[in-house]
Formats: C-alpha cells, sequence, structure tokens
C-alpha cells in the first residue's frame, strides 16, 4: 500500500481547519493543522510534507511572509510540498498574481467545498 501523503494545513479558522482535517483524512491524507504563522514556517521547514495549504491571514506572520520564506532560496532549501495559498481575502489583481507565481496552487475558500478540495489535490503531482 502506498504511504499516505503528509498534509500540513496552515489554517486560523478552527472551523475551517476542522472541514479540511475530516475531509482530507477521509481521503487517506495525514493531515496536521497550525494556526499561527511562526510556528507554521518552523513547522514547514521540518519539510516533512507533500502539501502545505496556505491561509493568507494568520496570527504572528501572514501566509504571504510564510510564502516569501519558503520560496528564498538564499534562506530555506528547497522543499518537496506543493504549496496551495487557500484564502478568502479580496486580492488586488496584481497582488494575486505575484502570490500565484511563488504558490504552486491559488484557491478561493468560499468557492470550494471540502469534496472539491480533496479532488483538486489528488490532481496534484507528488
Amino acid at each position: 500500500m502506498d504511504k499516505k501523503p503528509n498534509l500540513l494545513c496552515i489554517e486560523d479558522e478552527n472551523f475551517i481547519g476542522e472541514l479540511y482535517t475530516r475531509a482530507l483524512t477521509h481521503a487517506g491524507y495525514d493531515v496536521k493543522v497550525i494556526a499561527d504563522g511562526e510556528a507554521a514556517l518552523a513547522e514547514s521547514l521540518t519539510n516533512a510534507y507533500d502539501i502545505i495549504l496556505l491561509d493568507i491571514m494568520l496570527p504572528s506572520m501572514s501566509g504571504v511572509e510564510i510564502l516569501r520564506r519558503l520560496k528564498d532560496q538564499s534562506q530555506t532549501p528547497p522543499l518537496k510540498a506543493k504549496i496551495i495559498i487557500t484564502t478568502n481575502l479580496d486580492q488586488e489583481e496584481s497582488t494575486r498574481e505575484k502570490i500565484e507565481k511563488m504558490a504552486d496552487g491559488y484557491l478561493v475558500k468560499a468557492e470550494i467545498t471540502p469534496r472539491e478540495l480533496v479532488a483538486y489535490l489528488q490532481q496534484i503531482k507528488l
């Protein structure tokens, strides 16, 4: 049997974190949820994850700052994880484009159900 993909869900809304955890665990993922930006950055740097779902609005450090740090190879060795931005924040077009270029995916939480999230993630080549 294949090993379960490890997924880090960086999400400060408990309800959303629980919805995603339930759906993703049911779909065969090992899920860890972290709500704090600095703790999430430290956990991301362990390079133990196949996928990182990264919210933009977080306490202590924004998701955009985490993404910048993870993608800056002068500070961080290359990670194996695919980084998918999850947000409800309405971004200016230019800001969203910059974020999308750095990340491996960009999802608006209000526009995707947990089932659709699972289907999206299952299409990612790990």
